[in-house]
């Protein structure tokens, strides 16, 4: 058997994650000096909450190692491997902590997947490889799968604003200002592992039909639910379910879940952020 294991980043549902059986490491969010770890001490209606009210922007942090112990250990005395489905290297430090915990149980098969995505498209690949694990398949099996997937994930969002990028470094403040000025609304996209621009739109009414033509053309028909498609959001539930359901009326996807972003994404994507995500051919 091999265990699969998540992290908050992944948006999945904390009921969800338990009914599976799936263990979940969270991120670590920090207001000044207080730091929360995400799955028990602190949600994203709390973590809004504090984000409004707080005039700095707060740091986020990756787990730290000795947090994978226990799940380390209980799968070593059962003789069972694990694989961890990490958030992309480029922008998390969840890899190198789940390497480091790895190195503390040399006798224990762990494979530390870095899925160089985050979000809705890193929850697909958490839940099919727990598919797979709970199938039966191999480790080798479950990470080829993996392996397979992740160049062919495709993730596009918008933003309400730019003021979070800005903050943490992720864009220039210029730029944000100037978009702010023209009352654009960029559409964002996750490529090769990394946040960067993919197009602009002069209002979120067009940037969300755009959203769906993007879907449109490349993830069409054929697809079907292989597409793993679905929807993120984060104070934005109503547009998200009108966005699934037009998403529907235009490509044979019968299920779109849509998943609220975690604490440690809306830090940079701030309220009312969302998007679609799902895997080419």
């Amino acid at each position: 058997m091999t265990i699969i294991v998540a992290d908050t980043t992944c948006g999945l549902p904390r009921n969800l994650l338990a009914q599976r059986g799936i263990p979940v490491i969270p991120q670590v969010v920090m207001f000044g000096e207080d730091s929360f770890h995400d799955d028990k001490e602190m949600d994203t209606t709390t973590f809004l909450q504090k984000l409004k009210a707080s005039k700095s922007l707060p740091k986020t942090s990756a787990p730290e190692p000795p947090l994978y112990f226990p799940i380390f250990k209980d799968a070593q005395e059962k003789g069972e491997s694990v694989i961890v489905v990490a958030p992309t290297g480029k922008a998390s430090g969840t890899v190198r902590s789940a390497q480091t915990a790895a190195i503390e149980f040399p006798m224990l098969d762990v494979r530390v997947v870095d899925t160089l995505t985050i979000s809705c498209n890193l929850a697909s690949l958490v839940l099919l490889a727990d598919d797979m694990a709970k199938a039966g398949e191999s480790a080798d099996a479950i990470v080829a799968k993996l392996d397979d997937m992740i160049p062919r994930g495709r993730i596009y969002f918008l933003v309400d604003t730019l003021e979070y990028l800005a903050k943490g470094g992720r864009i220039g403040g210029a730029k944000r200002l100037l978009a702010e000025l023209l009352e654009i609304k960029p559409i964002l996209q996750v490529k090769n592992g990394q946040v960067e621009s993919f197009e602009q739109q002069r209002t979120r009414k067009r940037a969300l039909a755009r959203l769906v033509e993007v879907v449109a053309e490349q993830c069409p028909g054929p697809a079907g639910e292989s597409a793993h498609l679905c929807v993120i959001q984060v104070e934005a539930e109503s547009e998200a379910q009108s966005l699934a359901a037009e998403l529907k009326s235009r490509v044979s996807v019968s299920q779109i879940p849509i998943y609220e972003l975690p604490p440690a994404i809306v830090v940079h994507a701030g309220p009312r952020a969302m998007g679609v995500g799902f895997f080419v051919k």
